[in-house]
């Protein structure tokens, strides 16, 4: 058997089905096949489904499709969810010896509801660090996950299993969540396109320890996949009070119109970021590339002031807060790298706190403010490169703080801002890099029609990692 469907786009994955060229149970046996052979290496999933199951869930959706009455525009293809997200019928453990894995969930959060009533088949959940606390991807757990580029290195974090797993063929989308750049900092460590998008746009259920910071989006292969999957997790739900209004758009509407006349500001640092020569390069073509796809390209130095400390003070607080209960016994089975967390909150005060909130309030609208002079904000999506898996940091940086190699992705879980994350290129040792496009709040349409721009002018989609 062939594994045609590992590596194909969702959108002609779907497209195949409604022809009969191809069968939902095409899809999953290959994710399975792929599964057996990689997992072993990539070690992405903390649950699986049975194969059986999936495989039945399959020839129901083959069935639909031959009927020609499909549940809905996922039905039969096999996607993955973070183990951050709730799904029936498996525990949630976000990475940590703490859950209860005796314990399955009784209802799925709203982006994994959405997918599920769209026909997708959840194949498994997969890895995290304890609670998402950092932008790499090991944890007590379930260990250390790679990526299939390169498997001495890291795929990324939080969402790191969920970037792995699709990498490297196995499932045609993933869900993951993003509180400080979660599922754009794998998505460009491992290759793929991550969206983000504006706060509220994709109903969040249970909020995770990092409150408003945090966002659901999907990763994909292409734009145009991401925005399939927005017009099916960006559906309403009701556990959600910040959910915004349903208003039955297609994000996929005018992602082919092209960027003639776009204004595009293009920071390579936003004036405070410590970036890798090879990223810079690579994130400075690719900003370059949009002049002559017919955008107007401004290079600006300092868009904002640096918002590092205001981001460190929410997000610490709210990992210290969720935390706030430990045992002794409890400490000793945590993430160490999360007992400094809980000593630096513990300073924070009361009056610092709330400082902070104002803080963040001045500095969303300082972003907003900027917004008004371009179109979108184009960036690197990463300081650096792929590094060392087991690590926190790479050669250089910081060893204890993750926030200094990405600097680019948390501005934007301030303020709630859509960004996205393409693939625009690969290092000289073959390791894909990400450039990140901003867009004004609300207006998903802009980034992704910029994001689909590029891919098309620069695709990558040909490219397999070395384990594929």
């Amino acid at each position: 058997m062939t594994e045609t469907t590992a590596f194909m786009a969702l959108t002609d994955l779907v497209a195949s089905f409604e022809t009969k060229r191809l069968s939902p149970v095409d899809a999953v046996r290959t994710a399975y096949r792929r599964i057996d052979r990689h997992e072993r290496d990539l070690n992405a999933f903390c649950h699986l489904l049975d194969e059986d199951e999936a495989l039945a869930a399959a020839r129901e959706a083959e069935r639909r499709w031959v009927e020609g009455a499909p549940a809905g525009p996922l039905d039969g293809v096999p996607i993955t969810v973070k183990d951050a997200l709730l799904a029936t019928g498996w525990a949630t453990l976000r990475g940590s010896q703490l859950s209860d894995p005796e314990t399955p969930d009784t209802e799925d959060s709203p982006a994994v509801a959405r997918a599920r009533e769209a026909g997708a088949i959840v194949i498994g959940k997969t890895t995290m660090p304890e609670f998402g606390w950092k932008g790499v991807n090991d944890s007590p757990l379930s260990g250390i996950t790679r990526n299939p580029w390169d498997l001495s290195v890291t795929p990324g974090g939080s969402s790191g299993g969920a970037a792995a797993a699709l990498a490297a063929g196995i499932g045609n989308a993933a869900i993951g969540t993003d509180a400080g750049g979660s599922v754009r900092i794998p998505g460009s460590f491992s290759g793929l396109v991550a969206i983000k998008a504006s706060y509220g746009r994709v109903a969040n259920y249970p909020l995770s320890a990092a409150g408003t910071l945090s966002h659901i989006g999907p990763m994909t292969r292409t734009v145009a996949d991401a925005a399939l999957m927005l017009n099916v997790m960006a559906r309403p739900d009701t556990r959600d009070p910040a959910n915004l209004p349903w208003d039955g758009r297609d994000f996929r509407d005018g992602i082919e119109n092209g960027v003639d006349g776009l204004r595009v500001a293009f920071s390579p640092t936003l004036g405070y970021a410590r970036v890798d020569p090879e990223v810079a390069a690579l994130a400075a073509r690719a900003a370059g590339a949009f002049a002559g796809l017919g955008a107007e390209v401004e290079e600006i130095e300092t868009p904002f002031e640096n918002p590092s400390e205001c981001f460190r003070i929410h997000f610490f607080s709210g990992i210290s807060h969720a935390l706030r209960n430990l045992t002794p016994e409890q400490r000793g089975l945590i993430d160490p790298g999360i007992l400094p967390i809980l000593e630096q909150a513990r300073e924070i005060g009361r009056a610092e706190y709330m400082e902070a909130i104002d803080w963040r309030v001045g500095f969303s609208r300082a972003a907003k403010l900027f917004m008004e002079t371009c179109d979108v904000l184009v960036t690197p999506t990463m300081a650096v490169p792929p590094f060392e898996v087991g690590t926190l940091s790479p050669e250089g940086y910081d060893p204890e703080n993750w926030m200094e190699w990405s600097p680019f992705t948390y501005p934007f879980n301030l303020t709630g801002q859509p960004a996205i994350s393409v693939p625009c290129g690969f290092t000289e040792a073959g390791l894909p890099v990400g450039l990140q496009i901003v867009g004004q709040y609300h207006d998903e349409a802009t980034v992704l029609r910029a994001a689909r721009a590029y891919e098309a002018a620069h695709p990558t989609t040909d490219r397999r990692p070395p384990l594929a």
